[in-house]
């Protein structure tokens, strides 16, 4: 790289979908190089999740990115990453922000996420980071290490990036049958009804959840994980939405975990 060159990075786990794409265009607004990392990481899945099935289509991701400002691609195999073995890699954790919603249902998950995080900033040195609005709790998470840490880095979130019907773009949608395709629209319109019922005014939270709850559970083929609002700067669940605040779902639909905000 050249010394005076603004470097944007974009972590994925491969698999790119357009969601993925927005993210790198958005980056080349920010720097003049953009690296896209690919690195499924083995130590933010739990047991019997889905390291061994995520897809990984390296082939198909290059030529994509080709068509795409994207300048270089970092994709690392597991020792290069992990040198010393998962089991005595050093971890990187931000315990408070991570304890809620995706984080007690996926125990270890964040670390996963903020340690390999941490190992590509070191690695790429970039001036900024590109990441997804869905994945909101690890958004935060990462801010909340940059800052903590002192990285000289700057972080920007990107709106979901959503199917022409509403579902929010993610490699785990192709996991889904075409009747579990159509049933994962529950998600997005309970979502709405709830958006809707804040900006007429209700502030209370178990009735904005239960709105979303009704909705996705009149789909026999989902099933909920948690429906949570919690304050938009520290994951804390509220009653009473008084700050900004995110109402972020988990759902499974068929063995795909899918998890949407608005």
């Amino acid at each position: 790289r050249h010394h005076d060159d603004h470097i944007a990075l974009v972590p994925t786990m491969g698999s790119l979908h357009n969601g993925h794409l927005s993210l790198v265009n958005l980056a080349r607004e920010h720097a003049e190089r953009v690296i896209v990392s690919i690195f499924v990481n083995p130590t933010q899945f739990g047991d019997g999740e889905d390291f061994d099935e995520y897809p990984r289509t390296l082939d198909r991701d290059t030529r994509r990115l080709k068509n795409t400002p994207a300048d270089a691609i970092f994709a690392p195999d597991v020792d290069t990453m992990y040198p010393f073995g998962l089991d005595m890699a050093t971890r990187v954790s931000v315990p408070g922000l991570t304890e809620n919603f995706c984080g007690a249902s996926r125990p270890g998950h964040f670390d996963g996420v903020t340690t390999v995080v941490c190992k590509l900033f070191c690695i790429v040195q970039p001036d900024c980071a590109i990441f997804g609005e869905k994945d909101f709790q690890q958004l935060v998470a990462i801010r909340q290490m940059v800052s903590d840490l002192n990285f000289d880095l700057k972080i920007v979130g990107m709106p979901i990036y959503r199917e022409e019907d509403g579902l929010a773009m993610s490699s785990r949608n192709r996991y889904l049958t075409s009747d579990e395709r159509k049933a994962a629209l529950c998600i997005i319109k309970s979502l709405k009804r709830a958006k809707a019922l804040f900006d007429t005014g209700e502030r209370e939270g178990k009735k904005i959840t239960g709105e979303v709850k009704s909705g996705i559970e009149a789909e026999p083929l989902s099933r909920i994980d948690y429906i949570k609002i919690c304050d938009a700067g520290d994951i804390q669940d509220i009653d009473q939405i008084t700050q900004r605040a995110v109402l972020a779902v988990a759902v499974n639909v068929g063995k795909a975990r899918l998890i949407d905000n608005v």
